[in-house]
């Protein structure tokens, strides 16, 4: 299951999300459920989850209203057999910079993987869909 958190597509509507200025990261997490009630990356962690490893998007582009981005690279990620999904989130305020406390990072979207995603040991290379991220 892949989705777009509400609270994501109203920050897109209202300016506090900017894919265009904001740093964008993307997040291996494990033991976490989707909840279309979270906000932060502080809900994801509350919730149980384990962000793995990091990677920021680079390359992003918007046309159209698909949110697509280079492939990522996720650095020697520890050898784990859980299923890992990934997490979209603002890492830096609106307008860029340096990372926020992440009680302040807005999620995204929570991608399946679709198995593409299992640590093990070694970098861990994710090929981005040719169709993008997502599409508001």
């Amino acid at each position: 299951m892949s989705a777009l958190y509400p609270s994501a597509r109203q920050g897109f509507l209202t300016g506090l999300i900017d894919a265009d200025t904001a740093v964008i990261k993307a997040a291996l997490v494990r033991g976490y459920t989707y909840n279309a009630g979270h906000v932060y990356m502080s809900d994801v962690t509350a919730a149980g989850g384990t962000v793995a490893a990091t990677a920021t998007l680079t390359t992003i582009t918007t046309t159209s209203g698909t949110l697509d981005s280079a492939d990522l690279s996720f650095g020697a990620v520890a050898a784990n057999a859980n299923n890992h999904y990934v997490v979209l989130y603002q890492a830096s305020a609106v307008g860029g910079g340096a990372d926020v406390a992440a009680s302040a990072q807005r999620l995204i979207a929570y991608v399946d993987s679709g198995g593409a995603c299992v640590p093990t040991g070694a970098v861990v290379t994710l090929t981005v869909h040719s169709s993008g991220w997502f599409t508001l």
